[in-house]
């Protein structure tokens, strides 16, 4: 038996659970959006985080890794229930077609598995919807949970897309946005002018290259 799942978060960096082989590639029909709450990873009931989820756009495609987990049932077992358990704010298993960069009219593997959200904040209590990107950096600048803060899931996944050969412009102007919160929370009171700072000064507001991957966790962030 073999099962494949598609990871476009966290499981880009650091997928946590054992498989045998990883493609780098695409699905069609999605693009990757920050409108999932997660409130016992990156936050809290009370503060939650913004994670990635999918949300359906005909145009669109959305660039990740799939994850291939091979040996027979017992593994592909374990693998699930570690995956339900880290992903447990996802409310659905949606079957997609992956296509690799070489080929990419044909699937190179049908049937991949990835975790989505139902877009309805009635049925789905995790789901928060978007809101104005400002609205959104400010929540992801503060938010912490058991597993870190919103911010460095954030980054790391803007890093993880320049590494994969991939930048995708939403994210990165998210995580710029988000730089700007931060960077607006260290600056320094304002003073007269001849005593401030030179305007060359190196800012503190960590970049996405500055982040290294945690180490991994029992549970891990959102895919």
């Amino acid at each position: 038996m073999v099962m494949w799942v598609f990871g476009y978060g966290s499981l880009v960096w650091n997928p946590g659970f054992h498989y045998d082989e990883k493609v780098l590639g695409f699905i069609k029909g999605y693009k990757r959006v920050f409108d999932l709450a997660c409130i016992d990873h990156r936050g809290t009931p009370e503060h939650p985080a913004r994670t990635c989820t999918l949300e359906k756009d005909e145009d669109a495609i959305c660039w990740g890794i799939a994850f291939c987990v091979r040996g027979g049932p017992e593994e592909e077992r374990l693998a699930m229930e570690y995956l339900e358990r880290r992903e447990c704010e996802y409310d659905l298993k949606t079957s997609v077609d992956f296509y690799k960069e070489d080929d990419p009219l044909n699937p190179a593997v049908t049937g991949v598995m990835v975790f989505t959200s139902t877009p309805d904040k009635v049925s789905n209590k995790y789901y928060l919807g978007p809101a104005p990107l400002e609205d959104m950096a400010k929540q992801i600048a503060t938010a912490n949970g058991p597993c870190g803060n919103n911010r460095d899931y954030l980054f790391l996944l803007e890093k993880a897309m320049h590494d994969i050969g991939h930048e995708e412009e939403y994210v990165i102007e998210l995580a710029n946005e988000v730089r700007k919160v931060l960077a607006e929370k260290v600056s320094p009171v304002k003073e007269p002018r001849a005593s401030r700072v030179s305007s060359n000064t190196k800012s503190n507001v960590p970049t996405a290259h500055q982040i290294l991957p945690q180490q991994s966790e029992a549970v891990a962030t959102t895919i």
